[in-house]
């Protein structure tokens, strides 16, 4: 009988543990007796025969996961059944198989001439003949030590994306926020050149040259002052459009809390924030001047103001120019902010006036777009009908 058909055997019936190594043999029982390194008749996917110590140590250890039976192959330097073999080979030798192509027997080979019983005397083990050709791919293969395997790289455990998510955010941020502070200047001034030194210079309606000066004037009523148009923010911060981050609600469309851009800027607080909008592709940019403390406006100054956050509270409107909020939101107009889960209730005021309420989601960063836009559609058609009217 040959290696492999007692091995199949011996498998079948259960009785594995019967097959001890002795010295260079494998003994099966006491029925028969092989050489370790003698090669079996089936063959791997690579074309090399298995050995019977490679089957034997295979069919022992079936159960362990590929990469722990490859590394325990390694450590007892035995050649190692391929990853492809495994399941069709243990089928075969449990029986599950009748047959398989891998198998290919070689009558005139002795090694494969009916065994010996181990009762009769053993000749003593030959030396496996040397090999033909060097296999260099099977060496490289069994110097191999694989950390991972596909199902384990793919489980990702013990692994977080949320700091790679947060990381990424903080440096968009921070790109956003030097784009803007470089291009703050040059808009601001061309704002002003634009709102009030032309008339100051002499430029007519229709841009000729009026050699006349004219003095600056201020739009009393409904009509927009000369100069950059000014939105009045909260100075509290219970509020969540504040001087601290209007810039980048407004500008980029992002909503950041306010403890979380005190932390990032540097310096004190800034008594005058300017915005554009920069969420459309609109070629006129008119620049806006943001406040947080209309105490220190001027009377002149007040007819700039076209627009206010409101906190919801009468007192925010204390020692304004006006006689009450009707009067206050029919010259100015107001945006009350939210968080789209909030209960109104805690905003009954704002429900009696005449206030434009935006929600933003607590977590949906990405809305934020479609609130900014809403804030910016509001503001342009108030000062639209301000300019006509």
């Amino acid at each position: 009988m040959d290696p492999l058909t007692a091995l199949r055997e011996f498998t079948m019936r259960g009785e594995v543990e019967k097959i001890v190594r002795v010295n260079g043999e494998f003994r099966f029982g006491e029925e028969y007796s092989f050489p370790c390194s003698v090669e079996t008749a089936y063959r791997s996917t690579k074309g090399n025969r298995y050995t019977l110590e490679t089957l034997v140590h295979y069919i022992k250890n079936h159960h362990l996961k590929h990469t722990e039976y490859f590394q325990n192959t390694f450590a007892l330097s035995i050649p190692s059944v391929t990853l492809p073999d495994r399941k069709p080979l243990l089928h075969y030798l449990q029986g599950t198989l009748s047959s398989t192509d891998s198998i290919e027997y070689r009558p005139h080979d002795p090694s494969f001439s009916s065994a010996a019983p181990s009762s009769l005397p053993q000749q003593p083990p030959q030396p496996p003949p040397p090999p033909q050709s060097l296999d260099l791919i099977s060496m490289i293969n069994a110097a191999e030590r694989p950390l991972k395997d596909r199902q384990s790289l793919l489980e990702c455990k013990n692994r977080d994306f949320y700091t790679l998510l947060v990381s990424a955010t903080k440096r968009e941020e921070e790109r956003q926020r030097i784009d803007s502070q470089q291009r703050k200047d040059g808009l601001v001034a061309k704002s002003r050149l634009l709102g009030s030194d032309e008339r100051g210079l002499g430029f007519s309606d229709d841009l000729g040259y009026d050699p006349t000066p004219k003095p600056k004037i201020h739009f009393k009523g409904s009509k927009i002052g000369e100069g950059v148009p000014i939105i009045l923010v909260p100075s509290a911060f219970q509020t969540l459009i504040t001087i601290y981050n209007v810039k980048e609600f407004l500008e980029d469309g992002v909503y950041i809390p306010t403890d979380v851009k005190v932390k990032q800027m540097k310096g004190g607080r800034p008594d005058c924030v300017t915005v554009q909008k920069k969420l459309s592709r609109d070629r006129v940019v008119t620049a806006y001047e943001v406040r947080d403390k209309p105490s220190s406006l001027k009377s002149e100054d007040w007819d700039r103001v076209v627009a206010v956050f409101v906190l919801g509270k009468e007192w925010q409107f204390k020692d304004w120019p006006f006689k009450d909020h009707i009067e206050i939101f029919n010259k100015i107009v107001g945006f009350y902010m939210r968080f789209e889960d909030d209960s109104l209730e805690s905003a009954r005021n704002v429900k009696q006036w005449n206030v434009k309420i935006i929600s933003i989601s607590k977590n949906k960063r990405h809305q934020d777009r479609a609130a900014a836009l809403e804030v910016w559609d509001r503001l342009e058609e108030f000062v639209r009908s301000r300019s006509h009217s």
